[in-house]
């Protein structure tokens, strides 16, 4: 089996067709790992981190096996409802042709909703372990006919105190039933559930490569959907680089891309899998020249790329896989240069962000998006260097011409012609201001509740304490019984699970000692 060819895997041909047009061009290290171990019918242990594709991973072998109809067959469990909500969407798309029923579950959602969506036994159900825990006790989720079951972030559930959850719901699932656990590390207590609820599994490792970029100025700028396109032009213009890279995912958005930036005029060509060697090398050939200032790329088609002049590279989409980010992002600081790196990131993708961020073991600067004053302010210094750069060189027969020019004409009608000339290849620049007015707050699910003494008001409190949030940044929370939901700023998200989890080893510490002090 070729696994480095989705076609060659034996999938269904309905799977095929929607992982084509996905984008998914090829699997990723751990799809390809996965996938034909899942498909023999083994448990699997996957160590991967966060964007390395491992939804996929999980999401097509069960695919492949789910029958329409055959109530529910798989269940997933992850930490957070936001990745709930996001691995349901994911298996929605791939198993659209199919009419296969992906239905989320998770606190926070109406119980109404879910009850109505789970009373059509749908063939696969993505929850979170307390929203799944009590489904499980109001019997509303049937797992008799259960062929799946999945942990995904299996280390992040443990560390939110989601153990003894977890336990009760695989406990509740058939004996006979294939377990697929996946986490970032494969800590003792992850071992340990394993080798309780597995049968035999097979262990894939996705070791990580290099984590350190050196010299490379790496940043991000927030954008949505809507102006990402703006921002992407806006960023251009102003950083006014002399060669970039641009990566997108897949080859259609490359085309879209290409068409785009060459209607607002910035010189663009692309490069994926479809482009024959003729074409592939031409495009090469005037990249490496200078002729093509702007290359968009998805990452099959940079493979192999030797480019040492690139200035930046742009990831107009973030990547999945955290390594691909670190293959991208060296395309440019080559030869001991520096290099500019600079990431678009919509609200959905923080997640994704966050895992790079681990993954190379280095924080990324959030960059404020330039207004448009400063970057025509930039661009008339990049004109001014130009011409003093121009005015170092030897033009003794110029400099006669110019004295004749500013003798018989007007000298600064003369000078505005002549800047038109020098910037006649450059973009107009897009005069409106961009908005930059997006979701910026995160639900977030965190391991505590009423159990626990938490209450909104103590919530608000443990928050102020505990963070550097201000009552005014926190927005909804809803309590339930051992978890709670709380809205605050995105950028503050990482800093409240720290703070939960710091929480939480603090509760584990305290509740030993006492044990110890009883003992003694």
């Amino acid at each position: 089996m070729n696994n480095d060819n989705f076609n060659s895997m034996g999938l269904k041909n309905d799977l095929l067709h929607m992982i084509a047009r996905k984008g998914y061009e090829h699997p990723t290290p751990i799809q390809s790992q996965t996938i034909p171990i899942a498909l023999r019918g083994a448990d699997i242990i996957g160590q991967a981190q966060t964007g390395t594709g491992k939804t996929a991973a999980f999401g097509i072998p069960i695919l492949n096996s789910v029958v329409k109809g055959g109530k529910t067959q798989a269940l997933i469990i992850c930490p957070t409802r936001e990745l709930a909500v996001q691995v349901a969407r994911e298996i929605a798309y791939l198993g659209r042709s199919m009419a296969i029923a992906v239905i989320p579950v998770y606190g926070g959602q109406s119980i109404d909703v879910q009850l109505r969506a789970l009373r059509n036994d749908p063939e696969i159900i993505v929850g979170t372990p307390g929203r799944l825990l009590d489904h499980l006790s109001r019997h509303t989720i049937d797992l008799r006919g259960l062929k799946f079951a999945v942990l995904d972030e299996a280390d992040e559930m443990l560390d939110m105190g989601f153990l003894p959850d977890i336990e009760k719901i695989l406990e509740k699932c058939p004996v006979n039933r294939q377990t697929f656990l996946f986490s970032a590390t494969l800590i003792r207590e992850v071992q340990d559930l394993g080798k309780k609820f597995m049968q035999d599994p097979e262990t894939v490792l996705i070791q990580p490569e290099e984590k350190t970029i050196a010299k490379i100025e790496q940043r991000f700028y927030r954008v949505s959907n809507k102006n990402k396109v703006e921002t992407l032009c806006r960023v251009l213009d102003y950083e006014q680089p002399t060669v970039s890279l641009i990566f997108c995912r897949t080859k259609r958005r490359v085309d879209e891309l290409v068409n785009l930036l060459n209607n607002r005029g910035y010189k663009s060509e692309g490069l994926h899998g479809d482009l024959s060697q003729r074409e592939r090398d031409y495009i090469m050939k005037g990249f490496r020249q200078g002729d093509i200032k702007v290359l968009i790329a998805t990452d099959i088609a940079a493979r192999g790329l030797d480019i040492d002049l690139v200035t930046h590279v742009f990831n107009f989409d973030i990547p999945e896989d955290p390594d691909s980010y670190i293959h991208r992002i060296g395309r440019t600081g080559r030869a001991g240069r520096g290099g500019v790196a600079i990431t678009l990131v919509e609200s959905s993708q923080v997640r994704l962000l966050r895992a790079i961020e681990r993954h190379i073991d280095k924080r990324i600067e959030q960059a404020v998006l330039p207004t448009l004053a400063e970057t025509i302010e930039q661009q008339e210094k990049a004109i001014i260097n130009r011409l003093v750069e121009i005015s170092a060189e030897p033009i003794e027969k110029l400099e006669v011409l110019a004295e004749k020019i500013l003798a018989e004409y007007d000298p600064q009608a003369m000078m505005a012609a002549a800047l038109k000339i020098i910037v006649a290849d450059s973009p107009e620049l897009e005069l409106a201001e961009i908005d930059t007015d997006f979701d910026n707050t995160a639900h977030i699910e965190v391991p505590v509740g009423k159990v626990q003494g938490f209450y909104p008001r103590r919530m608000v409190e443990f928050l102020v304490e505990r963070t550097t949030l201000s009552k005014k940044q926190i927005g909804d929370i809803e309590i339930h019984s051992r978890t709670s939901y709380v809205e605050v700023p995105m950028s503050t998200a990482d800093e409240v699970y720290e703070a939960f989890i710091g929480y939480k080893q603090e509760r584990k510490r305290q509740q030993g000692f006492s044990k110890n002090k009883r003992k003694n």
